[in-house]
């Protein structure tokens, strides 16, 4: 997961999404593609052109953050987007991402008790800690119901991305399944930026690259995005379709955790469904200890 060749695809990526008419440019006959060339990115950013064709070979290092900033303008970056190519630029001057201290190399493999205990209040919604790698290192007693389809025997750690690209059960967990699998790798796309020096996802990215054509394939359109908040569709074999509104809230204490929460609208039939599925957890526990 060589820095430089990350910030060299992500440039070509981004400039390849941007058309002359949306940058307000004409497009002139002869293009070759749709997107812009290296002239015009160069002219929009007020760089040279033969500045930016070195921040586009990799060569990141250094940059000014009002060149960065530039750029993003020039590529019409999202917030997320603009904060990837930050991280990418910190991480190429060898400083932690985002703000961030380099993470451990190992980590407790269960979280906090305290952490546990706040879990275990959230009663009336799935809660889940997932950390960088897309482990589930712990759920509530809800989460473990409702995430028995990945959790299974509870033999080995459970993975969301392992789940989502290797397992056939999450094509019918996951009814807007192309819409997850893009989500996912977009996630673990803005991770590698903030450490390309974590080789636990450098591992899994590998895993999955070589299990997983479509995997392969979307790791390689270098979108990234961040989770936040928003709502998802689900198709739980017990209770079937239920839509959740879930937010995402870092873990302060353990940088590159995260605790998800999943709420139904009070009163909605997915409302009533998640009291179905709790009362059904009731007798029948999943573990989630490896």
């Amino acid at each position: 997961m060589d820095n430089r060749a990350e910030v060299r695809e992500f440039l070509i990526s981004r400039r390849a999404k941007v058309t002359p008419d949306a940058a307000g440019l004409t497009a002139g006959s002869g293009r070759r593609v749709a997107g812009l060339r290296r002239t015009e990115v160069a002219m929009l950013a007020g760089v040279s052109v033969e500045y930016y064709a070195k921040l586009e070979r990799g060569a990141i290092a250094g940059a000014s953050a009002s060149v960065l900033e530039a750029v993003s303008r020039a590529l019409q970056l999202d917030d997320t987007e603009r904060a990837h190519l930050l991280d990418l630029a910190r991480a190429a001057d060898g400083i932690p991402s985002s703000g961030r201290p380099r993470r451990r190399a190992v980590k407790a493999a269960t979280p906090r008790p305290s952490l546990l205990w706040a879990m275990s209040a959230i009663t009336d919604a799935v809660a889940f800690v997932r950390d960088q790698h897309q482990d589930v290192l712990a759920t509530n007693a809800l989460g473990r119901a409702f995430y028995s389809p990945l959790i299974g025997d509870g033999g080995r750690t459970p993975n969301l991305a392992r789940f989502q690209f290797l397992d056939p059960a999450s094509r019918e967990f996951y009814p807007d399944w192309d819409r997850m699998a893009e989500m996912c790798v977009a996630i673990m796309r803005s991770e590698a930026g903030r450490d390309p020096h974590d080789k636990g996802l450098q591992d899994l990215v590998g895993e999955l690259s070589t299990r997983s054509d479509t995997f392969r394939r979307l790791w390689g359109a270098h979108d990234v995005r961040t989770h936040g908040a928003g709502t998802k569709h689900f198709r739980h074999p017990v209770v079937g379709d239920v839509t959740l509104a879930f937010e995402e809230l870092a873990i302060t204490a353990e940088p590159g955790q995260v605790l998800l929460i999943y709420t139904a609208e009070p009163g909605s039939p997915s409302a009533e469904r998640l009291r179905l599925l709790a009362a059904w957890s009731a007798d029948h526990p999943v573990d989630v200890s490896s």
